[in-house]
């Protein structure tokens, strides 16, 4: 099968349009793709192209301050250039869904997303206010941004950064965003989420006490967790794998049902 991998300005956002050739003028699901904090759009085309294998079109977009948006050095303030990223990715989520739909090369109700690291929580973020997302993946993120700034606010503290101290103001938004703190939000969605137990950047322990709060609820029946086993902060090959096969199954295949397919914890 012959992919197309397209480049393309949607509204000043630089993406990389991935589909089969075959099917490239043709409505199908659809899936918004976003990579890590310093990382680009470039490094997420193996995962694009093994789901474009699965007759997915994917768009994987250049976060603000990254790729060809990086215009300048990360604030020395601690990770207020990695919310705005995120806050743009939000943003412009819809701005993307829109500019497809106009073109007609959305197969009706099937939107997914996904991502890695920030990411990941681009896409626990977009899960709170987007009910017209079917199915998701986050992949090394966390559900809980407001303890993951709590951390990194600790961490500030400890390593004497300077913190001004209206940044928790600055930072309210995030409030909105906490999958955590809404997680009937899930909605019975297919949600993949994925962790390894020895990440050194995003803890693990969040997304797994995340879970488990959360999997004997109604809300959360179609949504899985997979444990990377002494796993870091990286997604191999065989788990983006996992990945395709977890949007074929639950995007691709079926009109008016999804089906969950069975993968070990």
């Amino acid at each position: 099968m012959k992919i197309s991998i397209r480049h393309r300005y949607i509204k000043k956002i630089p993406v990389l349009e991935v589909v089969s050739e075959e099917n490239k003028n043709k409505a199908l699901p659809f899936v918004v793709y976003y990579h890590g904090w310093q990382s680009a759009k470039e490094l997420s085309l193996t995962q694009a192209r093994k789901l474009a294998r699965k007759g997915i079109r994917v768009i994987l977009p250049d976060a603000m301050n990254h790729g060809e948006r990086k215009t300048g050095p990360v604030s020395p303030i601690p990770s207020v250039t990695f919310w705005s990223s995120i806050q743009y990715n939000i943003i412009e989520f819809s701005q993307l869904v829109r500019h497809f739909e106009k073109l007609e090369l959305i197969e009706a109700g099937k939107i997914g997303v996904g991502g890695v690291s920030m990411g990941g929580i681009t896409t626990c973020a977009l899960l709170t206010q987007h009910p017209e997302i079917s199915v998701a993946a986050c992949m090394m993120g966390t559900p809980a941004p407001l303890r993951y700034i709590e951390r990194v606010m600790e961490r500030a503290e400890e390593m004497d950064y300077f913190v001004p101290k209206d940044l928790p103001l600055l930072q309210s938004w995030v409030n909105y965003y906490d999958l955590s703190k809404v997680p009937e939000k899930l909605a019975e969605r297919p949600v993949l989420f994925w962790h390894g137990t020895k990440d050194p950047k995003i803890p693990y322990e969040d997304m797994a006490d995340f879970y488990e709060k959360i999997s004997s609820e109604e809300y959360a029946k179609h949504s899985r967790f997979i444990t990377g086993k002494d796993e870091g902060h990286l997604v191999k090959g065989e788990m983006m794998d996992v990945v395709a096969e977890w949007f074929e199954e639950n995007l691709s295949k079926h009109e008016t049902e999804t089906t969950i397919i069975d993968v070990e914890k």
